[in-house]
């Protein structure tokens, strides 16, 4: 079982996503070169937070043609596990693996918090681990995170159980008030149809021990990798 980060010119948190996995998931893991079309064997990539070749032309926009995409591409469409964070999430959405689009924040500024999350869905192999309505406190840390998409995408994403995080207060509740960045319905991350692709804004790679406020981050990659064993 090997993880696999894919690093962009301008990824800052592919080092924080790597360590992770090698420090605290205790899986193999490697850095996947944006130039490359090859995935090294790796059974789940993750793609990081940052600023992919400097967000030119619009967020991800750029990554999204990157060679490595292609491969992703192909491993996504094979039912393979694609997590995306931040930018990841941006380049998802651009590449066409995830539908929507995140758009410069409501109050048009950069925010770096932390927030709290609300899980919407447990049947995926990055939720299954937690419990309907579990919160999670985790950062955020983005200018283009105001997630939107159109009506028709919208109800189904509602009606396939698609929508894998809300802001939410600590109590839970989705209001007005504990959505940071304008985000339509508070959502926070999405899943693809096939729920093995998820992007989401929230960093769980910086979540991931108490050192850091919250491990509740860690969650989510110990169900990736829970998952990957289940079908070795």
């Amino acid at each position: 079982m090997k993880f696999g980060v894919l690093v962009f010119p301008g990824s800052n948190c592919d080092h924080d996503t790597f360590n992770v996995i090698e420090s605290h998931v205790g899986r193999p893991v490697s850095f996947l070169w944006h130039a490359s079309e090859d995935l090294e064997g790796c059974d789940a990539i993750l793609v990081p937070g940052g600023f992919a070749y400097g967000d030119y032309l619009r967020t991800g926009a750029i990554a999204s043609f990157a060679h490595i995409m292609q491969p992703v591409k192909k491993f996504a469409a094979n039912g393979g596990l694609v997590l995306g964070i931040c930018n990841g999430f941006q380049i998802l959405c651009e590449s066409g693996l995830l539908p929507g689009a995140l758009m410069r924040n409501a109050n048009q500024h950069y925010i770096c918090k932390q927030v709290h999350l609300r899980t919407e869905t447990v049947t995926s192999p990055f939720t299954n681990s937690l419990a309907p309505g579990q919160i999670l406190k985790m950062p955020i840390g983005h200018m283009e995170g105001n997630y939107f998409c159109d009506d028709s995408t919208l109800a189904e994403l509602r009606s396939q159980n698609r929508i894998a995080f809300r802001y939410a207060s600590t109590s839970g509740e989705i209001t007005p008030e504990s959505n940071p960045n304008g985000s339509l319905e508070n959502i926070a991350g999405i899943l693809s149809e096939g729920k093995n692709v998820l992007g989401m804004m929230p960093h769980p790679d910086r979540s991931s021990e108490t050192l850091l406020g919250s491990a509740d981050g860690l969650i989510l990659f110990k169900a990736m990798a829970e998952a990957l064993a289940a079908t070795a």
